[in-house]
């Protein structure tokens, strides 16, 4: 006997729905899983679900526990559910994100725990200075084992469902050899004894407490008729175990998700627990949401053809009913800066196509994989006056470490810059304290000079104690030294000497997190700008403006963010940048993740396609800057990947029509060896990666003359110049050949001398 209704006894909240979704709503009892593919209408099918069990009666609404993971996501569903419940939707207390509803348990058994009701949750400021304390009261060297260090491991271990004493010998050796479960287990009894517990021991000490105390579990097992859960790939193990625990006795649980779209491994999700939903509740219903409703047949399929080559997944097949619209296009561009050039040129011409007003800039996204990436697209809309927006994190030029940096490097630049001392003066930690920063201020106020003359008059004195004298003239003397230094190097090379010496790279090191690599990578990118730049006081300048260019907040913008930032969005147009080998997927997640890693790198693919509506289009350049050097880049394994049906393939290469010609003529394909090193490591790809590499052919669909250097293919050098020629390089301008060696030049230049470069970079 069919669930579904007919169609003119259908309540409100069933209108619209499809099939699948009025089936995910009309399963009631028993396990549902809910395969829902992007832009399938999940929020809706899950809307309607909660509704349906109100209005039945299946359920008061205070039986009901429905979780998701941001508190936005929660504001939604309630709101959602209020537009067809009204006023009853304010009787479901369990409706929330896992903390919130795990947060109103533990009050109520916060006793079991060795905690009162009325406990404190810690912010990760305070939970950093209770472990900084404890690792100096171990007497640990704090600078190699760091607090961030330690509340990140004892995070991942409360994200597994691990206490102290479930921590084993091999897990408690990844700090302080083999102290880390002992930290961990001084750390929580220091907690019990501030009546204070941080995010993670809200899931935790519940999951502790319905482990050890039967009668507890059972309360909430007969409380709750219904369990539904939103993104339930993203679970970590301790909500999983959690959630099993609470659905053991009825098993009316209700999972919606997708296996495709697991992105999160880094904070502890697991996609593991999706795949196994089956195997922990036997006999569960899977109801697979294939319609999509947001995006074109090409980019569906694209992206379904990427996802394919993942071997752990349910599976599914997106289809849509909306029009086939253009291919997913896919631009090969010589180096990051063209990359940026151009995808400022097709969003100008976007607008330009279609009808007035149709194609605003609120409906382009550029999608990065790193922070990072977005600099080279901020300065370029800068250049043009694009108004631009950065999702999910500050513009480049605001992020903390690039603004620590930067204060240093004005300080550098002008002695006298007493708010670039104030922000650096104890950044990174070096006992410097308020005491000793205030008497420096009022010696400066006193004499009437700048805060770094009076640092190097107070050392004079005895106003300091030894340890912040000591502290102090480092830093003076430091100062000192790299201004000095700014005459014998370049100013980028100075701003990588200066982050090494000063400790800040160190620290962000020994912080062994993700978000601390992230920095990292932001301060690398840094350098590799300043590059461009023929002075320091040029560059801060540079910043200055940038800084300074905020158009008004309601005019439309394009957006730049990570593809994790923009899970859950969509975007008319979207530009997906940076597909190769070592930046997406990422050398990171390659190197450290093997197998698994590689095929979150593969959803997190699936995921940025699937954010279009209308048009999609992926970049790759020739030519990257990883850690200030140059390197040949090999296209993204992903680009392999795609249908070549769906798919219009363009290849645009710098330095005129006639040299690319000239190479495809005397060497045949001169990328051969980037697809044969892709293929490689992409294993056995079939058909699929020979179609990829056939995009570049002997013919290739396009050839444009484009601004930048021309091509130069391996170490032989250049048959079109000799000794004495003019050229011009895109850094150092007009020079004179003065030597060749293979591939390398040595070119006395018009205003920056004599240097050694290669052929690459230069043009007649």
């Amino acid at each position: 006997m069919s669930l579904l209704p007919a169609a003119d006894s259908d309540p409100g909240y069933l209108r619209g729905l499809n099939a699948p979704q009025r089936e995910a709503v009309l399963t009631t009892d028993g396990p549902v899983l809910v395969l829902a593919g992007a832009g399938t209408g999940k929020t809706a099918a899950l809307t309607a679900r909660l509704a349906h069990l109100i209005f039945t009666r299946k359920a008061y609404p205070s039986e009901i526990l429905s979780v998701t993971f941001t508190n936005k996501a929660a504001r939604e569903m309630r709101e959602r559910v209020r537009g067809i419940v009204g006023d009853a939707v304010e009787g479901m207390p369990w409706l929330g994100t896992f903390h919130a509803v795990a947060a109103k348990m533990l009050r109520r058994h916060a006793e079991l725990v060795g905690l009162q009701s009325n406990f404190t949750i810690l912010d990760t400021d305070d939970q950093l200075r209770v472990m900084k304390q404890l690792i100096t009261a171990a007497d640990l060297d704090e600078k190699r084992w760091t607090s961030r260090a330690l509340g990140g491991l004892i995070d991942q271990w409360k994200n597994k469902g691990l206490s102290p004493a479930d921590v084993d010998a091999g897990e408690s050796e990844r700090f302080a050899n083999g102290r880390g479960g002992e930290l961990y287990a001084a750390y929580q009894a220091r907690l019990n004894a501030l009546n204070a517990c941080d995010f993670g021991d809200l899931l935790l000490h519940m999951l502790v407490i319905l482990k050890t105390h039967r009668d507890v579990l059972e309360s909430y097992q007969n409380r709750f008729r219904y369990i539904m859960v939103d993104e339930y790939q993203d679970t970590n193990s301790s909500q999983y175990l959690w959630l099993r625990l609470l659905a053991q006795q009825r098993k009316n649980i209700c999972c919606v998700g997708d296996d495709d779209q697991s992105i999160y491994s880094w904070r502890g999700a697991q996609v593991e627990n999706i795949l196994k939903f089956e195997k922990d509740f036997p006999g569960a219903k899977v109801i697979r949401l294939e319609q999509n409703y947001r995006s074109t047949p090409h980019i569906l399929a694209a992206a379904s053809g990427v996802i394919a080559h993942n071997s752990g997944r349910l599976g599914k097949t997106l289809f849509t009913d909306v029009a086939q619209g253009d291919r997913v296009k896919v631009i090969g561009v010589w180096d990051g800066p063209e990359e940026a050039r151009r995808v400022g040129d097709e969003i100008e011409s976007w607008q330009q196509r279609g009808p007035k007003g149709s194609n605003s800039l609120d409906g382009a996204a550029i999608l990065i994989r790193a922070q990072y990436q977005s600099r080279e697209f901020e300065d370029r809309f800068i250049s043009i006056g694009m108004p631009y927006r950065i999702v999910g994190g500050f513009r480049f030029y605001e992020r903390a470490e690039i603004r620590d940096a930067l204060a240093y490097l004005r300080l550098i630049n002008q002695p006298s810059d007493d708010l670039a001392f104030e922000r650096i003066v104890n950044v990174p930690k070096r006992g410097l304290g308020d005491k000793a920063v205030a008497k420096v201020q009022m010696l400066a106020r006193a004499q009437a000079i700048p805060l770094t003359h009076a640092a190097a008059r107070i050392l004079d004195t005895d106003e300091l104690t030894p340890q912040a004298r000591r502290a102090l003239g480092n830093l003076v003397g430091d100062i000192a030294r790299w201004r000095d230094m700014a005459g014998t190097m370049t100013h980028a090379d100075l701003a990588r000497t200066m982050l090494d010496e000063s400790g800040y790279t160190a620290a962000l090191q020994a912080e062994k997190t993700v978000e601390a690599s992230g920095r990292l990578e932001n301060l690398t990118e840094l350098a590799r700008a300043m590059e461009e730049y023929e002075t320091l006081g040029d560059f801060l300048e540079h910043v200055s403006l940038v800084m300074d260019n905020e158009a008004a907040v309601n005019d439309a913008k394009v957006t730049i963010m990570t593809i994790h930032a923009a899970k859950g969005l969509e975007f008319d147009k979207v530009f997906l940048v940076g597909w190769e080998e070592g930046v997406f997927p990422s050398q990171r997640a390659l190197d450290e993740g093997g197998l698994n890693s590689l095929e979150e790198e593969r959803r997190l693919a699936y995921v940025a396609i699937t954010r279009a509506r209308r048009e999609a289009t992926i970049l790759h350049a020739a030519n990257r800057r990883i850690y200030g050097q140059w390197t040949s880049s090999i296209p993204s394994r992903f680009i392999a990947e795609l249908p070549a049906d769906n798919v219009e393939h363009e290849t645009t290469m710098a330095g005129g029509a006639s040299l690319w010609q000239a190479n495809w003529s005397a060497q045949g394909d001169p990328f051969a060896h980037l697809a044969a090193a892709n293929a490689t490591r992409a294993g056995t790809r079939g058909p699929g990666w020979q179609r990829a590499a056939g995009n570049f052919s002997a013919t290739p669909q396009r050839i444009v003359e484009a601004r930048g250097p021309a091509i130069s293919l391996g170490n032989k050098g250049r048959d079109d110049l000799a000794v004495g020629q003019r050229v011009f390089h895109t850094k150092f301008g007009y020079g004179t050949i003065a030597e060749i060696e293979g591939n390398k030049l040595e070119i006395e230049f018009e205003h920056a001398g004599r240097k050694r470069v290669l052929d690459s970079f230069v043009s007649t």
